[in-house]
């Protein structure tokens, strides 16, 4: 009987076994004081891979002493949902886990509702996805959401640590870790992949019995496939695709974009991802990029593989080339810090609404000027709360279409602000 891999062998089964994600799980956080108070609301579990979501799932279970039923939203459908609901209505109620809850559509997720609702079952839900777009509304408001973050070098050298001092197969094979930065970097901050690389190195090794930087990549790159949905791979990819858009070069960009279609990548991910550059990077320069990337996520919802791959093409190579402005990103960056720092600030009286006779005799609305009834239909008044009038947070950027913007607001605003 072969042995499980090494990440499942080291698998905590305690919190004070659990490497990193100490704001959730250190001593009176507020995750590891409802597990010891024995009183868990449904959660779902948001983090990259390999962070201990399914590890806190399984420490949960041990804990509380309740039936624990585990699905993978990959195979598990409606049947299978209800099926447990039904055997937990008999058992005076359970735990569900279910991985990869972003990929259950809504029927799926409508399904648990009732369960969730009433308490017959605790749902604890991960996911490597947003759960604002990936988990519907109703479901999502029946849920504590926790975000866990990345390991950090520290814990990831914790966790070598640990697996050659604990692991017997490794402690067998009297392996010596003269250096470790390879194991870490191509990890990822991905403990299931940092164990199953130092794995795949330490059967690699042949006579040798010490593992070096060099060794790990020789045998890395002979081993680990081209692309991992879930690992590094995943985020160094759209990162570099993201890049390239941005840096206008279409070549690279659909060569990410190849890579990532070839490697099986979410199209819903790719698509969303476009949609985010295209204000963030594009934004009032070219305002079509915008429309474009959402009809671009329209499409491929419905579409999917592999004619989507010319939809995601046509897309990504428009945004490549498109000219770029990042202004629309800064000026909201900049009003949230000045809120942030200036606290709420008042409304102007001339500004204000006034339904009420009261409100009017506060002078609510007073002085406040209808711009459609000026030439132009403009008229020069005050916006901004006096504290901070005359701060400007949009800068239109240097491109035809901003200067015409930046034209437009100077011969209107030159007398509050600098354009």
């Amino acid at each position: 009987m072969s042995l499980p891999p090494l990440a499942e062998r080291l698998r905590p089964n305690t919190l004070d076994d659990l490497v990193g994600q100490q704001h959730l799980t250190g001593k009176g956080s507020i995750l590891r004081t409802a597990i010891e108070n024995n009183k868990i609301p449904s959660i779902i579990l948001w983090g990259p891979p390999g962070v201990g979501k399914t590890t806190i799932a399984g420490i949960i279970a041990n804990k509380l002493e309740k039936p624990f039923y585990s699905l993978s939203a990959i195979a598990a459908g409606v049947k299978e949902i209800r099926e447990v609901i039904e055997d937990a209505k008999s058992k005076n109620g359970a735990i569900l886990f279910i991985d990869e809850i972003h990929r259950f559509n809504k029927g799926q997720q409508d399904a648990l509702l009732g369960a969730v609702e009433k308490g017959i079952i605790t749902l604890i839900g991960a996911t490597t996805e947003n759960p604002s777009f990936e988990v519907n509304s109703a479901l999502l408001s029946r849920c504590q959401v926790y975000v866990l973050k990345a390991l950090d070098e520290n814990d990831l050298f914790q966790l070598l640590k640990t697996a050659l001092e604990k692991d017997e197969t490794l402690l067998s094979k009297k392996i010596h870790l003269k250096e470790t930065a390879s194991l870490i970097r191509i990890s990822g901050g991905d403990a299931r992949k940092l164990l199953n690389l130092l794995e795949i190195v330490s059967d690699n090794l042949g006579t040798e019995n010490t593992i070096t930087d060099e060794i790990v990549m020789q045998i890395a790159q002979q081993k680990i496939a081209l692309y991992d949905k879930k690992g590094e791979q995943h985020y160094d990819i759209i990162s570099a695709f993201i890049k390239s858009m941005r840096g206008s070069d279409p070549n690279a960009t659909v060569y990410w974009l190849a890579r990532m279609i070839e490697g099986g990548e979410d199209v819903k991910f790719i698509a969303r991802r476009m949609l985010i550059f295209a204000s963030e990077d594009i934004g009032n320069a070219n305002p079509n990029a915008l429309l474009l990337a959402n009809s671009t996520f329209q499409a491929v919802n419905i579409i999917g593989y592999p004619e989507s791959r010319i939809i995601l093409s046509q897309c990504a190579i428009y945004l490549a080339t498109s000219v770029k402005s990042n202004a629309s990103y800064m000026a909201i960056e900049d009003a949230l810090d000045t809120v942030r720092k200036k606290g709420d600030l008042s409304v102007p009286l001339h500004l204000r609404n006034a339904p009420t006779k009261m409100m009017k005799q506060m002078d609510y609305g007073k002085d406040y000027k209808y711009a459609h009834q000026f030439a132009d239909n403009f008229i020069l008044q005050e916006f901004l709360p006096s504290e901070i009038s005359g701060t400007r947070f949009y800068s239109p950027q240097k491109n035809a279409r901003e200067e015409e913007t930046r034209k437009f607001l100077k011969e209107r605003w030159k007398d509050i602000y600098s354009y």
